[in-house]
Parts: structure tokens; C-alpha cells; sequence
């Protein structure tokens, strides 16, 4: 993939005729939508960089692409033993924070998905033309990536030169090596469906190596399941499955891209019925939407961006509220795709939330099942795709994937059904061997290519899926050989007793436009003590969206997220904060829930469920690393004996997580 506008060895640069280079770099742009003040910036950076760069040996690159954030850095400037990311403020006489920021957000990016920048010096340079002279310093951030240095039009050059002579003793950078290198972007959820919607292509954002089983791999499986039904006016239906972060939801969202063809009339939806998942994601779409707007001059309200992002991603309560209401016609959507489908309600809940809160008293089915007989109304064909994550039922009700197969025993026998492998191997995905029954008897299909191995989410270490299994089956042992194998070198996990540490941890670790913050249960009432109260509600899209200024945010480390806001999202560094909900005594976990002025014990299977899968949604929210927060009990309350906490800090120390 040729990542840049213009690249050019710097000797051929130099000597290159400036309106040729302009000319190749606006060649590669939209020139309906190129502004004069673009059109000039480069005409302007061109220039300064021919005079700075006159006496060097090395290679150029403008308007670099960024994969994961769907940007690019006005240039990449490769010298020697260092890699400069240059981003250019023409006309600006000041060295904006925001400015340093995003330049030294780019070289974080290649730190850490390109392989051919790895252990490489990275240097974020920040051209204010107009600015005055500055006397930078070089502070290491982590690995070889430095802080942002700032320059102007006219020092630029013996930055550079200054630059170059502080890292003499390094290794040289191999251009040849580094430009034809593997990019393994990960971006996060929110990052992947603005990308998406911007009409980037999932092959550009997502993981390309031989070490992930692809997405677009599985979203190829996916287009052929739905291309087969079409052309042979077939409904089907199929289940994609993979490990926390694997990328399912990602997946979901291109597959609703791809197939919004309106002049085909094959329409597509993203339906979840994770609230706080469709709020951050629509709002995240309409602020860029928006944003984007503005810097194209463009006229748009911040309620019209929102009004048009809806449609890409819909809430799937609405989705069956609206079927109901018209009982009788499909809807416009062939294929529609349900994100958590796990998560979908029983006949118990379903029967009862109609009864209790629309007045349908006759309603006797489970959602799956309803939204099944749904799209089996349209007269030609359609798809369904269910998104299953294993072992992620979380609340009363939700019903698992059985609850989506069982409907097929005596129904819809014109329907194709598609299954990824893991499904039958695995028993977080179905305990019912009745249900396995009725796979077989319909004839269902076997695709790997349905399932999602690898977590992007955590892109330090793949194994962290299996670790954090490992700990809530109470296998020490194993826990203890995954972490010192294939963890605790590259994704860091540390424990402590003292909430002041834990965030001191966090913001030291916190690099650039990574993200922080504390996750909890929602049965960890009694953190309260210490100031984490899981009963006050986060704002979801002002907890992961909003900037360090807001005390809203997540960067402020005080409103703590649950299980709930926080399932399907991810930030890079977490704090998860354990209660005596779930606590370790006796060599075994013990699970309770706090009812009045008590803990009791909880005797059902169902909820015990529900409890370790909350804190398998919150030991796996952390892309890049984590500290688990263990209060110390207190004799003076009885709600909060001692041994609730020691024995499950014990737990974490003997698998080799050391307390900071």
C-alpha cells in the first residue's frame, strides 16, 4: 500500500521543480473538496522543508497515512538514526498545546503499530512558521519515542541538525526495510466506526499480520453468507463469534457499511442493545461529523449530525418496539446485524418488560426468536448476523446464544444457518447439548473463517483472553504460566492497596490521547467508602469521549464506570476496582451480592454467572495495561471484613501480579 501522497529520497526532493511535487501531492487529493488554504499550506511546507533539508541524505514522505486514527501526518522525515513526524501550523506564531499534542499522537501511533518503527528514535516536530525561536530539550516518553520539540521556518534546520547530533550513537534506520514493514493498526471501537464511516475501508484499520485471524477475513465470509442469500433468494442466518476484543463489533460495523446500498436496495443496520455502546458511538459519529463540517466550511448543526448518524446505528429495543407496531410488513432491512446477541432477552424477560411496560399481556416469545419471525416477513430473502461474545451474559434475562438456535427446531425450515466452529467447541457459548441437537438436524454449516481468535483490544499481549479466563476458573497454575509466558513482559498489570496509587499508576503510564479510568462491578457497593460509588451513573458519552479538562471524564479518575457502560468500549489503561462481591477464600471464589445492610450469599448458578462475567468484561476493557485496586477491610465495619480482600490480593500476588 503506497501510505504516502509524495515520497522521494531528500536529494531528488531538493532538486525536484517545487510546482511538480505540488502538483503529485494535490494529484492524490479530492480537488473538489481541496480548500486555497490547504493548497497553500503545502506550497509553503514544501519550500521550508527544501531549505531545511538541503544539506541531508535521507527520504521524505507528505501527508503520510495513520491507519488507526484515519488522519495523516503532514510529513515523515527519515535521517540517519532518526524518524522526525513533522506536523506544520503554517501561519501560527505560537506552539499550540493541542498542536504538540496530535504530532506526538502520531509518533505514538508508529511506536506502537509499525513494525519498522519499533525501538526506532521517534521525534514529533512541530513547525510553527511564524513562532519565535524555541530551546527544546529531548524527553524521553517511553521506548525511543520523544515528547514533541517545536521549531519554526527559520530554525528548522538546525533542529534537525541539533537533533541528529544528540542521537549519533544510535542505529541507522533502514528506509528500505521500514517503508515496505507491516502496519498492524488496532484501533478502538470509537476510532474504527468513525474510520468506517468516513468511508476508510476495514483492511486500512484493522490488523493485516499472519499472527491474527483477519477481519477481513470474516467480514469476506460474512459478504459471500449474504451474497448467496441474495442471489439465491435464500434467508439466512449466522453466528460470528470471538474472544473479548477480538474485533466483533468492528466486523459488525463495516458489514453495515458495505451493505447500505440504497440504490440496490439493500438496505443494512447495526442493531445493539448496549445503550451506553449506541450513545458513545453516535455521539463520537456526529462530533466528528460535525467537526469535520466546520473545517470544510461546511453548513451543519450539531443536531442535524447527529439525526444522520442514527441510521448507521440503532438501538435494538427500537428496532423490535417499531416491528411490533407494524405487525404485518418486514422491515426495509435485508440484513441486519445484532451486536451482543448473546445478550438478547429470554421469553421470561421479554414476556414480562412487554406486559409491565407497553400493556401487550399476550406476548410469549423470546426476543431472538421475535426478531427471527421479523425479518422472516420479507417474501425474497435477508440476513441475519449475530455477534456472540462467550461467556458475556451479564444480566437477568439475557438469554445466551441457545435462545437464537432453539427458534429452528420446528421453524423457518427455509433458512440457512451458518455457525463458526467455536461454538460447539467451547462451553461458553452453548451448555444445552439439545441445542447442538438442532444444529445438526437442520443441517447447519461449519465456518472457522466465523471466528475471531485474537484480541486487538489488548494488542500487547493476545493471551490475555486465556489469562483472565484462567484466574475466574480458579486455575492458578495456568494463570500463573500464561501471565510469566506471554504477559507480564509486554502488558503491564500491576496491584496495589491504595486507590492514590492506583491513579498515580495510571497517569504515569497514560501517554498522549491514550485513555484512563476506573471500572468496577456494579455489585461493588461498598467501595463507597472510598469515593467509588457504582450506583451514580455515568454520562457514557462524556466518560469516554470528553478531554482531560472535564471532570466528567474518565481522565479524571472519579466516576467509575460498571460492567454495564462499559461492555463493548475499552479505554487503554484501566483501573479495576474489586469489591467482596466476588472474593477469593478457602482456595476457592466465593460470590455474593449487597442486599440492604449485608452481604448474602448468592446460591444461584444463573446469577453466579452473571457475576464472574462481569469481571470477565472488566479484566478485559484495558488495551494496553491495568492495576487492580484491593481495598484493606476495616474491623469497625462489619460489611467489610478483612479477609473479603486479603485472600483475593493474595490470589492475584501468587500468580506473579506485583503490587506496586
Amino acid at each position: 500500500m503506497n501510505r504516502a501522497y509524495y515520497s522521494s529520497p531528500i536529494s531528488n526532493f531538493i532538486n525536484e521543480d517545487s510546482n511538480s511535487i505540488y502538483g503529485i501531492i494535490s494529484g492524490q487529493y479530492d480537488l473538489n473538496k481541496l480548500a486555497i488554504q490547504q493548497s497553500n499550506a503545502w506550497k509553503i511546507q514544501i519550500t521550508i522543508l527544501k531549505e531545511a533539508l538541503k544539506d541531508y541524505q535521507g527520504k521524505i514522505y507528505f501527508e503520510f497515512t495513520i491507519p488507526r486514527m484515519g488522519k495523516r501526518v503532514d510529513n515523515i522525515v527519515i535521517i540517519d538514526n532518526c524518524i522526525f513526524i513533522i506536523e506544520f501550523k503554517i501561519g501560527s506564531n505560537v506552539y499550540d498545546n493541542y498542536a504538540k499534542e496530535q504530532a506526538f499522537n502520531y509518533g505514538l501511533d508508529m511506536n506502537n503499530f509499525h513494525e519498522g518503527s519499533h525501538n526506532k528514535i521517534i521525534i514529533p516536530i512541530l513547525v510553527a512558521d511564524a513562532a519565535t525561536s524555541f530551546d527544546n530539550t529531548y524527553t524521553k516518553s517511553f521506548d525511543n519515542l520523544y515528547e514533541t520539540i517545536n521549531a519554526n521556518s527559520s530554525t528548522l534546520s538546525k533542529v534537525i541538525q541539533n537533533t541528529l547530533s544528540y542521537f549519533q550513537d544510535k542505529e541507522t534506520v533502514n528506509v528500505d526495510y521500514w517503508e515496505n514493514s507491516i502496519y498492524k493498526p488496532t484501533p478502538t471501537i470509537i476510532e474504527a466506526a468513525t474510520a468506517l464511516y468516513n468511508n476508510h475501508n476495514v483492511e486500512e484499520i484493522s490488523r493485516s499480520d499472519a499472527g491474527a485471524v483477519n477481519l477481513s477475513v470474516t467480514s469476506e465470509c460474512i459478504s459471500q453468507i449474504i451474497d448467496f442469500s441474495k442471489v439465491n433468494n435464500r434467508k439466512s442466518i449466522c453466528f460470528v463469534t470471538g474472544v473479548p476484543g477480538a474485533g466483533k463489533t468492528l466486523a459488525g460495523l463495516n458489514i453495515a457499511n458495505l451493505r447500505s446500498n440504497y440504490l440496490e436496495e439493500e438496505h443494512a443496520v447495526f442493531l445493539s442493545g448496549n445503550g451506553p455502546l449506541v450513545d458513545v458511538l453516535r455521539e463520537a459519529l456526529a462530533r466528528d461529523k460535525f467537526k469535520t463540517a466546520k473545517e470544510k466550511n461546511l453548513p451543519i448543526t450539531k443536531f442535524l449530525a447527529y439525526s444522520q448518524v442514527k441510521s448507521f446505528i440503532q438501538n435494538i429495543h427500537h428496532f423490535r418496539d417499531a416491528s411490533i407496531k407494524d405487525a404485518l410488513n418486514p422491515p426495509i432491512e435485508k440484513v441486519t446485524i445484532f451486536d451482543e446477541a448473546q445478550r438478547a432477552w429470554t421469553k421470561e424477560q421479554a414476556s414480562s418488560f412487554m406486559k409491565r411496560n407497553k400493556g401487550i399481556v399476550d406476548f410469549n416469545k423470546s426476543e431472538p426468536e421475535f426478531l427471527i419471525e421479523v425479518m422472516d416477513r420479507h417474501d425474497d430473502w435477508c440476513t441475519i448476523v449475530c455477534l456472540i461474545g462467550g461467556g458475556q451474559e451479564i444480566n437477568t434475562g439475557e438469554a445466551g446464544l441457545e435462545e437464537w438456535i432453539r427458534p429452528f427446531a420446528h421453524e423457518f425450515n427455509d433458512w440457512n444457518i451458518y455457525y463458526s466452529s467455536k461454538i460447539v467447541e467451547d462451553q461458553n457459548y452453548i451448555k444445552d447439548n439439545n441445542v447442538l441437537i438442532i444444529l445438526k438436524d437442520r443441517e447447519a454449516i461449519e465456518k472457522p473463517e466465523l471466528h475471531l481468535s485474537v484480541s486487538l483490544r489488548s494488542f500487547r499481549s493476545a493471551q490475555l483472553s486465556n489469562f483472565i479466563q484462567e484466574i475466574i476458573s480458579n486455575n492458578p497454575e495456568k494463570a500463573f504460566s500464561i501471565y510469566s509466558e506471554f504477559i507480564k513482559k509486554d502488558y503491564p498489570i500491576a496491584i496495589t492497596r491504595n486507590l492514590d496509587t492506583a491513579r498515580s499508576w495510571l497517569k504515569s503510564k497514560t501517554k498522549g490521547s491514550e485513555r484512563m479510568g476506573v471500572v468496577a462491578s456494579s455489585g461493588a457497593i461498598r467501595l463507597r467508602p472510598f469515593g467509588l460509588n457504582v450506583k451514580a451513573k455515568i454520562d457514557a458519552p462524556i466518560w469516554f469521549l470528553n478531554d482531560k479538562e472535564d471532570i466528567r471524564s474518565s481522565f479524571f479518575l472519579e466516576e467509575v464506570a460498571t460492567e454495564f457502560d462499559i461492555q463493548g468500549l475499552e479505554l487503554d489503561w484501566t483501573c479495576v476496582a474489586w469489591d467482596g462481591d466476588l472474593f477469593y477464600n478457602d482456595n476457592k471464589w466465593n460470590y455474593r451480592k449487597f442486599k440492604g445492610t449485608k452481604w448474602q450469599n448468592i446460591s444461584s448458578p444463573e446469577i453466579v454467572n452473571y457475576l464472574i462475567n462481569s469481571y470477565r468484561v472488566l479484566l478485559t476493557r484495558a488495551r494496553q495495561g491495568m492495576i487492580i485496586y484491593i481495598p484493606y477491610g476495616n474491623s469497625e465495619d462489619i460489611t467489610r471484613p478483612s479477609y473479603i480482600y486479603d485472600g483475593t490480593f493474595e490470589f492475584f500476588k501468587s500468580i506473579g501480579v506485583e503490587e506496586v
